[in-house]
């Protein structure tokens, strides 16, 4: 005897419906075995992530009660876990020194800078341009600067532009106020033309 079409559709619907619950069941079953879970204290102590991240930084910097810097920057990311720990400015940074009476001393631009806290050095990379209070104009594309020893240092190129000539080299030192310098290995010294004749 046949069976009514309805109870075949019912009985294979049934089927149907126990053949993906299993299939469900078992999928889970197998995704969630052997996989290590992520929780959030694995995300958090990598030393990978900045402390603090601020943009659009205009901030000035005091030393011992007096102001001794301004900082301008785009993105000021501090890595606090890192071994040393540093400062990122790695859209750029521009830094004004003053003196005791908050005249500016030296200004100074680069494409890239970090500052090592612990070390008080900055790491300056990129079109570093530095000018000082004797209207001399630097340029690099590395710079060191310990503030802990007072001292302005690189081991490349170096381009220094005053008065009526351009001194080139490579290796450079300087006091941090660069007023007093020194290149390493000067490559020339030319003239600056006249450019009104």
């Amino acid at each position: 005897m046949k069976q009514p079409q309805s109870a075949d559709k019912s009985k294979r619907h049934i089927s149907t419906t126990i053949a993906k619950s299993a299939i469900v069941v078992l999928f889970f079953l197998f995704a969630c075995s052997g996989e290590k879970k992520v929780t959030s204290s694995d995300a958090t102590s990598n030393d990978s992530l900045a402390f603090m991240s601020t943009y659009g930084v205009n901030t000035l910097i005091s030393d011992s009660g007096r102001i001794r810097y301004r900082i301008e920057a785009e993105e000021w990311l501090m890595y606090d876990k890192r071994s040393p720990s540093y400062w990122a400015f790695e859209k750029g940074a521009y830094l004004e020194k003053y003196d005791d009476s908050l005249r500016i001393e030296t200004t100074l631009r680069s494409d890239t800078a970090y500052y090592y806290d612990k070390m008080g050095l900055w790491k300056l990379y990129g079109n570093v341009r530095i000018n000082n209070s004797k209207g001399e104009k630097i340029f690099t594309d590395k710079l060191f600067w310990s503030s802990d020893s007072g001292r302005i240092y690189s081991d490349s190129y170096i381009r220094i532009e005053q008065g009526d000539q351009i001194t080139e080299g490579i290796g450079f030192s300087s006091n941090q106020d660069m007023t007093v310098w020194e290149i390493m290995n000067t490559t020339g010294i030319y003239p600056i033309e006249d450019k009104q004749k």
